[in-house]
C-alpha cells in the first residue's frame, strides 16, 4: 500500500462523517420511523429488478405488466415518502451517503491504485506499415484523415476496402516479411486481435489507433477515443509497453470472449438489423433454459455449473460497480479474468443488488479458463466477432506477449473505482497526522 497523505486521512474521516450524517438525519426527523422507511425503499428496489427479470424472461402481456410494476414500484415508494411529509428526510439522507460513498472512494483511489504498466522509450520507426478499416466507427479513418496523416509521417498504408472479405492476418504477414518494424491497425476491436496476434508471432510492436466504434483496448491502453489521429504521434514520440494477449480456441483477443445468452444472441440473422428487437425476442428462452447450451466453466478450483453467461476476459475488470465491468487498471497481469451469471429466479435477480457479493455473480482468475457444454460447439463471441467453435472451448493468456507502440503524451487510464470497504476507511481515519515538527524536518 502507497504512503497515505493528508488528503486521503481527511477524505477518508470525512466519508465517515457524512455517513454518520445521514444515520443521523433519518433518526432525528424521522425517530423510529426511519427503519421502515428504509424497509419501504429496499423493498422498492427488490420489487424493480424483480419486474425487471420478469420482462426480460416473458413476452407479451406478462412483459407488459412486469415493466409496468418495475416503474410502479419506486412511484409507489416515493408517494409514501411524500405523505408521511418524509421525502426531503430521503433526499437529504441520500444524498449525505452519497457523498459518503463518493469521498470513501477518493480516499482508496490512491491506495487501490496497481502499479502503472512499465514503459520504456521507443525508437522511431523506419518503415511503419497500417491497416485501416474505412468502414469502422462509422467512417472515422476518412473523418480524421488518418491515411493522408500516416502517410506523412512514413507509413505504409493498405485500406480494407475489399472486394469481398480482405485476409487482414496475410496483409500483417507480408508487411512483416517486407521488413515492416511496426505494424499499425485502425479498426474494431476484433481487427485489432488479428493483427495483434501477427504482432507478437513477429515481435514486432503493435501501434493501436481507436478508429472502431468502442475499442475498449485502445481505452484500458490510455489512449485518446475521441481523436484517433493522436495517437499516430507515437510514430515520432512514443513509448513502449508490455501487455498479455488471450487466445480462445485458438482464436485471438485483446479484450474479451463471451459464451452463453449473449453470445447466443448474436448468432441470430436479425440481430444486426434490429439488435433491441432481437434480445428482446430470443432472450427468455435462453435466459429461462428452454434454448441454447449448458455451460459448464472452470478456472482452477473455480467452476461455475449452468451459467446463462460467462466472460472471459484478457486480465479482470475492476470493482467498481456490480458485475465490475468497464475498464481493466492493467493488461500486464498475466491472468484472464472470469466472470459467471446464474440466475435462476427474480429473487436471485434482486440479489444482483449486492454486487459482488450477490449469489448470482462468480468472479475468479487464472491462468486459464475452459468452457465446456453438452452441445459438440457453442456461439462464442471472441472481441465481439460472432463465431461457434467446438467444445470445450479452452482460454490462456499469453503473458506479456505483446509489444505496443503508444505516444509519450495521452490521456492515461483512469484511476479506478475502488469497490467501498469500510473497515479499510475506517482504519484510514484513524491514522494520526504527523506532528507539526516531522513534517517541518520532512521539508
Amino acid at each position: 500500500m502507497t504512503a497515505l497523505t493528508a488528503r486521503e486521512r481527511w477524505l477518508a474521516r470525512a466519508a465517515l462523517l457524512a455517513a454518520a450524517a445521514a444515520v443521523v438525519v433519518l433518526l432525528l426527523f424521522a425517530g423510529l420511523r426511519a427503519i421502515a422507511l428504509l424497509g419501504v425503499g429496499a423493498g422498492g428496489l427488490v420489487v424493480t429488478a424483480a419486474g425487471l427479470w420478469w420482462a426480460l424472461t416473458h413476452r407479451g402481456a406478462r412483459r407488459a405488466l412486469a415493466l409496468a410494476l418495475a416503474v410502479a414500484a419506486p412511484v409507489l415508494v416515493l408517494i409514501a415518502y411524500v405523505n408521511r411529509h418524509v421525502a426531503w428526510v430521503i433526499a437529504l439522507s441520500a444524498a449525505l451517503w452519497l457523498a459518503a460513498v463518493v469521498t470513501g472512494r477518493s480516499a482508496l483511489v490512491r491506495v487501490d491504485r496497481p502499479a502503472a504498466m512499465p514503459e520504456t522509450p521507443a525508437v522511431p520507426p523506419r518503415q511503419p506499415f497500417m491497416i485501416m478499416n474505412p468502414r469502422s466507427g462509422g467512417g472515422k479513418v476518412a473523418r480524421f484523415g488518418l491515411r493522408e496523416k500516416a502517410e506523412a509521417l512514413g507509413a505504409d498504408v493498405a485500406l480494407l476496402e475489399g472486394p469481398g472479405n480482405v485476409d487482414v492476418a496475410g496483409l500483417a504477414q507480408a508487411a512483416v516479411v517486407k521488413g515492416a518494424d511496426v505494424l499499425g491497425v485502425a479498426g474494431g476491436d476484433g481487427t485489432q486481435a488479428i493483427v495483434a496476434d501477427v504482432a507478437a508471432e513477429h515481435g514486432v510492436p503493435l501501434l493501436v489507433i481507436p478508429a472502431g466504434t468502442r475499442n475498449h483496448f485502445a481505452l484500458d491502453l490510455g489512449l485518446d477515443r475521441d481523436d484517433p489521429a493522436k495517437a499516430l504521434d507515437a510514430l515520432r514520440d512514443g513509448t513502449e509497453m508490455r501487455v498479455d494477449l488471450g487466445r480462445a480456441g485458438g482464436r485471438p483477443f485483446v479484450n474479451n470472449v463471451s459464451f452463453g445468452a449473449y453470445a447466443e444472441v448474436v448468432q441470430s440473422p436479425s440481430y444486426r438489423g434490429g439488435k433491441t428487437r432481437t434480445v428482446a425476442d430470443v432472450l427468455p428462452d435462453y435466459l429461462m433454459g428452454h434454448r441454447g447450451a449448458r455451460l459448464t466453466a472452470r478456472t482452477g478450483d473455480v467452476v461455475v455449473s449452468g451459467p446463462q453467461a460467462v466472460l472471459v476476459s484478457n486480465n479482470p475488470y475492476g470493482m467498481g460497480d456490480i458485475t465490475g465491468l468497464g475498464r481493466r487498471p492493467y493488461l500486464n497481469g498475466g491472468v484472464l479474468g472470469m466472470i459467471g451469471v446464474r440466475v435462476s429466479s427474480a429473487a436471485q435477480a434482486a440479489g444482483l443488488l449486492r454486487g459482488q457479493r450477490s449469489a448470482g455473480l462468480t468472479r475468479a482468475t487464472g491462468r486459464t479458463v475452459t468452457v465446456d457444454a453438452d452441445r459438440d460447439r457453442i456461439p462464442v463471441g471472441v472481441d465481439g466477432e460472432a463465431l461457434t467453435l467446438p467444445v470445450p472451448v479452452h482460454c490462456e493468456v499469453r503473458p506479456s506477449a505483446l509489444r505496443v507502440l503508444v505516444p509519450r503524451e495521452r490521456p492515461g487510464v483512469p484511476g479506478p473505482r475502488p469497490h467501498i470497504a469500510w473497515k479499510r476507511i475506517f482504519r484510514l481515519a484513524l491514522v494520526p497526522d504527523r506532528p507539526a515538527a516531522e513534517r517541518a524536518a520532512r521539508r
